[in-house]
C-alpha cells in the first residue's frame, strides 16, 4: 500500500470513528457529513491531501462552512467539497482547531479562588483569549450564583462543596498562541463562531457574547509556540511585579510533544528561587487536562478510572471536570 492509500485509509477510519463515537447525540449534520466521507472514495481522496495534523473532522467541517458550504444533508455537502476541493485542502492546511470555550472559566474559577490577588493571568494556547476574562463573567452552580455580566456560565457542581466562589482580581492578562485571534476582527470572530457545531445554538450565543467582552478591552496576545519556555518567560516578564503570576494551560498540553511538555511543566512547577522557572519568585499553575498526559499530578491519577479531565493547582489535583466546563466534581 503506498503513502496515498495509507492517507486515504486513515481518513476513512478517522471519519468513521467520528460518526460512530463523537457526533451521535451532538450533531446530526456532522454525523451525516462524516458518514459521507467514510463511504465515498472520492471525498477520501480529496481529504487525504490535507496534512494529517489538520484533517480532524470538526476542523474540516468548520472550514467548509466558512467557505460557504450549506448546513444541509451529506450529499449536498459532498458536492460542495468536490466543487471546492483546492480551497478546502488549502484552508485546512493553514488552520488548526482552536477550541476557545469561555465555559471553561466556570471550572477554573474555584482554582483561582484559592489564589490571593492581584493576579497577572497568562494563558498558554489562548486562541482568541475568551478564557482570560474569568472576572468579567457571571457564574451559576446550582443554587450558588456570583457576579453580573452579559455572559452567565452555568456549570453543574458535583462531589464535595466548592470553595466559596469569588471573582478574581485580575490586573494584567496575556496569552500565547500559534495563531492568536483578534475578537475585534470580523474574520477571526467568524472563524471562532464557525468552530461551534451547527446544533449548538446556546454555545454559539455564549461565544458571541464573550467575544464582545474581549473586544471591548483586548488582552495582549503573542503569536508563538506556547510550549517555548523562553518565550513564556519573556511574556511573563511584562507582568506587574507586585501581582501573582498565574499561568493556565487548559486543553493545550495534548498538542505538545511529551519531552517538551515535561520541560514546560518542570518550568511551571520550579521552586521560586530556581532559575529554571518561569519567573523569579515563582508562578502558580492551573491546568485542566487529560489525566494521562503527564505524571505531575499530586496525588497520582489513574486515567482508567478518572472521569473527565483533571483540574489542578501547581499539580495538586482539585477536581474532575468536563473538558469544556459543563460540570465539576470537587475532590480536594
Amino acid at each position: 500500500m503506498d503513502t496515498h492509500e495509507d492517507a486515504a485509509a486513515a481518513v476513512a477510519e478517522r471519519f468513521a470513528r467520528f460518526a460512530r463515537d463523537e457526533a451521535p447525540g451532538r450533531s446530526d449534520v456532522y454525523l451525516s457529513w462524516a458518514r459521507e466521507v467514510a463511504g465515498d472514495a472520492g471525498l477520501r481522496d480529496i481529504l487525504s491531501r490535507i496534512p494529517a495534523t489538520h484533517r480532524q473532522p470538526p476542523l474540516v467541517f468548520a472550514v467548509t462552512r466558512m467557505l460557504g458550504a450549506p448546513v444541509s444533508d451529506g450529499p449536498t455537502w459532498a458536492a460542495f467539497v468536490r466543487a471546492h476541493a483546492e480551497e478546502v485542502v488549502a484552508e485546512c492546511a493553514a488552520r488548526t482547531l482552536q477550541t476557545n470555550e469561555p465555559l471553561r472559566c466556570a471550572v477554573l474559577l474555584p482554582a483561582l479562588a484559592l489564589i490571593d490577588g492581584p493576579i497577572a493571568l497568562l494563558e498558554l494556547g489562548a486562541s482568541g483569549g475568551l478564557c482570560l476574562y474569568p472576572d468579567r463573567y457571571a457564574y451559576r452552580y446550582e443554587t450558588v450564583a456570583i457576579g453580573e455580566s452579559t455572559v452567565t456560565l452555568a456549570s453543574a457542581s458535583r462531589g464535595a462543596a466548592l470553595p466559596e466562589p469569588r471573582l478574581p482580581e485580575i490586573v494584567w492578562r496575556a496569552g500565547i498562541d500559534l495563531q492568536p485571534l483578534d475578537a475585534r476582527d470580523p474574520a477571526d470572530r467568524a472563524w471562532l463562531e464557525g468552530l461551534v457545531w451547527p446544533e449548538e445554538s446556546e454555545r454559539a450565543a455564549r461565544i458571541a457574547a464573550a467575544l464582545g467582552i474581549v473586544a471591548s478591552e483586548p488582552p495582549r496576545l503573542v503569536a508563538g509556540d506556547a510550549a517555548d519556555v523562553d518565550l513564556v518567560r519573556r511574556v511573563a516578564a511584562d507582568a506587574p511585579a507586585d501581582a501573582t503570576l498565574v499561568v493556565t494551560t487548559p486543553g493545550i498540553l495534548p498538542y505538545v510533544p511529551r519531552a517538551r511538555r515535561d520541560g514546560l511543566i518542570a518550568a511551571l512547577t520550579a521552586a521560586p528561587d530556581d532559575a529554571a522557572g518561569i519567573r523569579a519568585g515563582g508562578v502558580r499553575w492551573i491546568t485542566l487536562d487529560q489525566p494521562g498526559l503527564h505524571d505531575a499530578w499530586v496525588p497520582p491519577i489513574d486515567p482508567a478510572t478518572w472521569p473527565g479531565f483533571a483540574l489542578a493547582l501547581d499539580g495538586r489535583v482539585l477536581a474532575a471536570a468536563d473538558p469544556l466546563g459543563s460540570w465539576i466534581d470537587w475532590r480536594a
